[in-house]
């Protein structure tokens, strides 16, 4: 069909339609493409806001890793050794962040302590995460919210709180800022799964079940006022002391001076703040004549009815090694321990032999690190091979060294009836401790030591000890070791140690402690071991043995029935 205009001319319609319907769809389908194209460039941007919004990790690590929790520690009545605590940290993303120096100058206005040029720096680029301040209060929080800048957020950590400050710290350890465990406990329980659960992101919020350990804040209390104060007491340069059951081996109170303060780990790398009993190693001075009468007793070639000569010094070639109060008689075994005798001591070695003796250190452990959960451990210091010599200075505690954990860990074996226990920081029943007993003396044997440790603190060197611990039936053996200083052994400077056992007619505890380059408290006492470590150990058992259950005696019925039959 066609129009005709007036001039004449015809017009064909419906071609002109079908070319301005065709134009039209053509329009169409550009917008409907260009709305596409444009959705999608919009679309699209949002899913990579989107992902950065999701993406999962900071700084190289997960946020389940970073936001980890940690289980809380109580002691083994349920007190809180270390427990999480909630804390923001905040962190930027710089490529949404639009004026760099507007930013940096605002955070800088509100955290003075970090530097505008390290902020400027940290702000610029386009990274998705960057942290800037980690572990702030809520009131820092909200005053960087205030400023209400773009690119800035904050992550809620997980941070370390210690509550009882530096008491623990050599039992807890630290962990780092990422709540990692980096000594101690903290440590062990890592290596033991929580670093695992932490990685998978099973350690959220408060899911993980509380640790007990075996420690008994109360001892642990104890044990380190007394250290502290013998610390000023005796101006010494450091003290430490553990105690240990003599069933389970759980460890109830572990104290090295000088500490450190796990809410503050970096402390921890402060001059002379290393475990003492775990890593520190010691010639433990006379402590050691209780190896010796273990071993030389319980091989049957001495009796504690025997008798030595005790008149003059042994020689070593030019060498001659004599007693420090010498009675130079004959002695009998008790006289021996009570007055320590070095003489006495290398006749009873000699009695037993060296290699018999060399073989008993084996059969104690003290060929190899003590073994313990904290991983802040030492190897000890025993010849392979005792000459005549080592193995005589060995017998009264010179020439090896050993940490105070393994003595405490011997003298549990020798007091419980002769066997070794398993040192443990966590709760352990006896039947569990049992499963790993090592048998390392008799029953026999064990009765003797006790009888000789209960002697020494009536009549010998444990006297001062028991003065403070009396009616709790204590008893042990003092060490006063010269420190090798360039080389050589020197006078002016000791180790005091004094092990000890109670209440030993029905023996439950063992105790090492040891105070470092003591010196006299007052004009009327002395630097041996007696003065210090003894007197520290009586007072700490004065006040710990009540809270254990441990009802004082006064009569000396108890001490009568510790006397061998063979003395009576």
């Amino acid at each position: 069909m066609a129009a005709i205009t007036e001039s004449g001319t015809p017009i064909a319609i419906d071609g002109s339609r079908k070319t301005r319907r065709s134009l039209t769809k053509a329009r169409i389908r550009w917008v409907i493409a260009a709305l596409i194209v444009i959705f999608g460039a919009v679309a699209g941007r949002l899913v990579q806001l989107g992902m950065v919004e999701q993406d999962n990790t900071i700084e190289g690590q997960t946020r389940d890793l970073i936001t980890a929790s940690r289980p809380a520690i109580l002691d083994r009545n349920g007190l809180e050794l270390a427990v999480d605590i909630r804390v923001p940290s905040l962190f930027a993303e710089p490529r949404r962040i639009i004026d760099v120096e507007e930013a940096a100058q605002a955070i800088h206005s509100v955290l003075p302590d970090i530097n505008i040029d390290w902020l400027r720096q940290r702000l610029t680029g386009d990274k998705g995460f960057v942290w800037i301040k980690r572990e702030l209060t809520p009131a820092i929080q909200e005053r960087i919210m205030q400023l209400g800048i773009p690119g800035l957020d904050f992550v809620t950590e997980s941070k370390r709180f210690y509550p009882g400050g530096t008491e623990s710290s050599h039992i807890l350890g630290a962990v780092n800022i990422d709540n990692q465990g980096i000594a101690g406990m903290e440590k062990d329980m890592d290596d033991e799964g929580v670093a695992l659960l932490q990685s998978i992101g099973l350690a959220r919020g408060n899911e993980l079940e509380p640790v007990n350990l075996s420690i008994d804040l109360r001892v642990q209390h104890v044990m380190h006022n007394v250290l502290a104060d013998a610390l000023t007491r005796y101006k010494a340069i450091a003290a430490a002391g553990v105690m240990m059951d003599v069933h389970t081996g759980e460890i109830l109170g572990l104290v090295s001076l000088p500490d450190f303060d796990p809410n503050n780990p970096v402390t921890a790398l402060e001059k002379d703040r290393f475990n003492r009993i775990t890593s520190g190693i010691y010639e433990l001075g006379s402590t050691f004549k209780t190896v010796t009468m273990a071993a030389a007793l319980d091989s049957g070639k001495v009796r504690v009815t025997d008798s030595f000569d005790a008149r003059f010094g042994v020689r070593f070639g030019r060498f001659t090694i004599d007693d420090f109060h010498g009675k130079h008689r004959v002695l009998t075994v008790p006289e021996i321990y009570k007055y320590s005798s070095n003489i006495g001591t290398i006749k009873v070695m000699q009695a037993l032999g060296k290699d018999e003796f060399r073989a008993f250190l084996t059969e104690l452990g003290f060929d190899k690190p003590a073994p313990i959960e904290l991983p802040e451990r030492r190897q000890p210091k025993v010849p392979e091979k005792f000459s005549e010599i080592v193995a005589a200075t060995a017998s009264f505690g010179h020439g090896l060294s050993i940490s105070p954990l393994h003595m405490v860990r011997a003298i549990s074996a020798f007091v419980n009836g002769g066997d070794l226990p398993v040192p443990t920081l966590y709760r352990t029943t006896p039947e569990e401790a049992e499963k790993r007993y090592q048998p390392v003396v008799s029953e026999e044997t064990s009765e003797r030591i006790r009888y000789l440790m209960r002697l020494n603190a009536l009549e010998g060197s444990g006297s001062r000890m028991n003065k403070f611990a009396a009616g709790y039936r204590a008893g042990g053996k003092t060490g006063t070791a010269e420190k090798v200083v360039n080389g050589r052994y020197d006078s002016s400077k000791s180790l005091a140690v004094f092990a000890s056992a109670f209440p030993l007619d029905n023996p439950r505890y063992a105790m090492v402690i040891l105070v470092d380059e003591p010196r006299s408290e007052n004009e009327q006492s002395g630097r041996t071991a007696g003065w210090n470590a003894g007197e520290a150990t009586g007072r700490i058992v004065q006040r710990v043995a009540p809270m254990l259950g441990i009802s004082p005696e006064f009569s000396d019925i108890l001490d009568q029935k510790l006397v061998p039959a063979e003395l009576r």
